[in-house]
């Protein structure tokens, strides 16, 4: 695609730069889903730059965390910044090798064509929530925990719980509006964009927005440390960020 061709180009030649690793490895990363559209816009050009091959899994962050706390391998790791310093305490990321790739702010999901709510300022934010039939949010995603503190803080937790969707299924909270099971769904836009017939109405006023931060790291049992590495580096690359914001992401 030509909007994204200097941006293979610029990417290729920043994993050239970095020390390349002996041979093609494949690298099993363990990712929450927030950042899947990038992840999967970026993988075909780290392979063929490389020669490496991923194998991705993705998911809500706190239960993959669990995953890899019962044993699951991984060779890079994409969570929140406290899950995988988390991991770096007990032992199953290397010290050293966390890294920022990108971060993403909390959007208004609505079924597309619908009216788009008034959301431009605090108040509104909250006269709507209370005039909304429904509303949904991730049970275990960070985006889910911080809709829950904010309900707290806007004063109106309990008026809301009634009405309130906690959606398990990974990457999908945004989909309640177009299953018609919530008038109002609150995701990160990364994972609003993706789902068919969901639209953004715009992100959380300013004073209220939560930024949810991806961080990458090496676990100490990466079969091949380098070419884990060079991924990481290349997810960091300043040619990746149109990339990110394409996908509702800024880069870290």
């Amino acid at each position: 695609m030509k909007k994204y061709a200097r941006t293979a180009a610029a990417i290729g030649l920043a994993v050239m730069l970095a020390p390349a690793a002996a041979g093609a490895a494949e690298i099993k990363v363990i990712s929450s889903v927030g950042v899947k559209g990038a992840l999967e816009e970026l993988k075909p050009q780290f392979e063929r730059a490389t020669g490496h091959k991923l194998n991705i899994t993705y998911g809500t962050a706190v239960p993959l965390k669990r995953q890899i706390d019962g044993g699951e391998a991984f060779d890079v790791v994409i969570l929140t910044p406290a899950l995988v310093e988390d991991l770096a305490k007990s032992g199953k990321v290397a010290t050293g090798t966390s890294a920022v790739v990108a971060k993403a702010g909390i959007g208004v999901a609505i079924k597309q064509g619908s009216p788009k709510p008034d959301i431009g300022t605090p108040e509104a934010f909250k006269k709507t929530l209370l005039a909304a039939k429904s509303i949904a949010y991730s049970k275990e995603g960070q985006s889910g925990t911080a809709m829950a503190r904010l309900m707290e803080r806007l004063g109106i937790a309990e008026e809301m719980k009634p009405k309130t969707v906690l959606e398990t299924r990974s990457g999908m909270t945004a989909a309640n509006v177009v299953e018609g099971k919530a008038e109002l769904a609150f995701v990160l836009i990364s994972e609003i964009l993706p789902i068919a017939g969901a639209e953004n109405a715009g992100p959380l006023p300013a004073e209220l927005q939560s930024y949810i931060v991806f961080t990458a790291g090496i676990s100490p049992g990466a079969r091949d440390a380098a070419a884990a590495k060079s991924l990481i580096d290349f997810l960091k690359a300043p040619g990746a960020a149109p990339v990110y914001k394409a996908k509702g992401l800024e880069p870290g």
